[in-house]
């Protein structure tokens, strides 16, 4: 992580799920950036530093990745809901002395995201919800090129421990793998971030987080969903994914937000899944605006 986060400091904050490791700079409104599967906070290096000139940038490693707390799951799959781990980041906020903010998130985090502005509409300000639609819509809209593209939803969500066992086998290539297979080519990853990558996903502990995280996805996330009642996020949110991937490709990504949230604006960038590794500038600036615009 060396050079990363250059002045950024490091801290870890003990909530009642979870002690969650974070960095944190600037001034200014509070931004909480969520990163993704299967990354790390790491992920925002190229623009957090830019982004902490205007804002109070806390970035953090979700629950059972990097280096936060990687609780057991649970035959429910509640450990790793996107509700608990929402609440994770909640209590981070308050402890840092954050009790509304602005929230980005990539992928995973998009859908902890999401959920956190359902359940803490007093929180959340605004939204941002970088390559991904509702998971719901997801799992609805299955055919044959999404569970392709998206054949890990199905693969990590098998009980434990098979996919925790098959991925033991190699993580490092299961890791690489994965991530020069969607549409962004692996010379966009900075070496150092590569290697925080693969150090985390080298921990047993992470590997079987990241099953449930996908098991919850495939059970109780959907089970919060639905109860929801067709409940809308409130918030602006903004929506950017990447052109190059089957969510651009796929969906009518705008129009499937605008099922689940009011206030929807967006647009693709040219990018894979990756995007904010792959394309930080362009990245950057539809963040400032759309935050700075509050």
């Amino acid at each position: 992580m060396d050079g990363l986060f250059p002045g950024f400091a490091s801290r870890r904050i003990a909530t009642e799920g979870a002690e969650i490791n974070l960095v944190t700079a600037g001034s200014g409104p509070p931004l909480l950036l969520l990163h993704g599967y299967p990354e790390t906070h790491a992920m925002w290096h190229a623009v957090a530093g830019d982004l902490a000139r205007h804002f109070t940038v806390v970035a953090s490693d979700l629950r059972g990745y990097g280096d936060s707390g990687k609780p057991p799951g649970d035959p429910e799959h509640a450990v790793y809901s996107k509700r608990e781990t929402a609440r994770d980041q909640v209590a981070v906020m308050h402890a840092l002395g954050f009790e509304r903010f602005f929230v980005a998130g990539h992928d995973r985090g998009g859908r902890v995201a999401h959920r956190m502005a359902l359940d803490h509409p007093e929180r959340v300000l605004r939204l941002a919800v970088l390559d991904i639609i509702p998971t719901a819509k997801v799992f609805a809209s299955v055919d044959r090129a999404s569970a392709l593209a998206y054949y890990h939803w199905f693969f990590l969500s098998q009980p434990f421990d098979l996919p925790e066992r098959l991925i033991g086998a190699d993580p490092g290539f299961y890791l690489d793998w994965t991530l020069g297979s969607w549409g962004t080519a692996t010379k966009f990853f900075d070496p150092r971030a590569l290697a925080e990558y693969r150090r985390a996903f080298a921990d047993p502990k992470t590997v079987h987080a990241v099953c449930e995280d996908y098991r919850a996805g495939a059970s109780i996330d959907l089970a919060h969903d639905a109860a929801d009642g067709g409940a809308k996020v409130g918030c602006p949110l903004l929506a950017l994914w990447g052109g190059r991937n089957l969510t651009g490709r796929h969906y009518d990504v705008l129009a499937c937000w605008r099922e689940r949230a009011s206030d929807v604006q967006g647009r693709p960038v040219d990018a894979g899944h990756f995007l904010v590794e792959e394309r930080p500038a362009e990245v950057l600036a539809e963040l400032l605006a759309f935050f700075g615009s509050a």
